[in-house]
């Protein structure tokens, strides 16, 4: 087991378990050092792919021949054991017969927002998405299944927070975002080699019900289950 795996499984609640393809997914970070750890408590951060490579900026161009900025790395997220520690500051409570349904392992946006193992109400582990609320308002079911969630990270967004995105592919979405985000061919050789799985055109192919909150109208389970149980 690596580390990145251990610390997360270390928070898991009851009824959660470290997901086949999320376990390989670990592996291969810490095989690639895509990863390091905080000084101050030791942490682990994993990441799809060298650190240094999200923050460097180049010059590029578009297909019409337009100078663009742009960076390497794919969509920028990051692995961590988390838990539900910090949910009470989300949920405006502390209940833990809501909170104990819920583990945070990655933040999917510079904005804080986050992913999240959850328990639905009939026991089965989905993973979910909770928007930080000063950013990202996205709350909704991700996927089903861990390998759905791994071929989202394989699209090429900048990051998976943005649900305007999600009936867009990634250069499709390009006007609606500052800087161009070349796709990460390691990690998707690494994904359709590994598992034998396609790479979706857009996010809206697994994410089927992308809810905002507040909205009390959508089918996503995930949104309906937050706005009864937020304070």
């Amino acid at each position: 087991m690596s580390i990145l795996e251990s610390q997360i499984a270390a928070t898991l609640l009851p009824g959660m378990s470290i997901p086949k393809e999320l376990s390989q997914l670990f592996s291969w970070i810490e095989e690639n050092t895509f990863y390091f750890d905080r000084d101050a408590d030791t942490a682990r951060i994993g990441l799809l792919c060298p650190k240094e490579m999200l923050n460097q900026y180049i010059s590029d161009f578009d297909e019409d021949g337009d100078e663009i900025e742009a960076r390497n790395g794919g969509t920028d997220i990051s692995f961590h054991a988390e838990g539900n520690v910090n949910l009470h500051h989300w949920f405006g409570h502390d209940k833990p017969e809501v909170l104990d349904r819920l583990c945070v392992f990655a933040r999917t946006g510079g904005d804080g927002s986050m992913a999240a193992f959850w328990l639905d109400d009939e026991g089965n582990q989905k993973i979910v998405h909770l928007g930080s609320g000063s950013g990202s308002v996205l709350v909704c079911q991700l996927a089903d299944k861990a390998i759905d969630f791994m071929r989202l990270l394989a699209i090429g967004y900048d990051e998976i927070c943005w649900n305007e995105n999600f009936n867009l592919t990634p250069e499709q979405s390009f006007e609606l975002n500052m800087t161009w985000v070349k796709p990460n061919r390691n990690y998707q050789n690494w994904l359709t080699q590994t598992f034998d799985v396609s790479i979706p055109e857009r996010a809206n192919e697994i994410v089927k019900h992308p809810a905002e909150m507040g909205d009390t109208e959508t089918k996503d389970p995930f949104c309906l289950w937050v706005e009864k149980h937020s304070a």
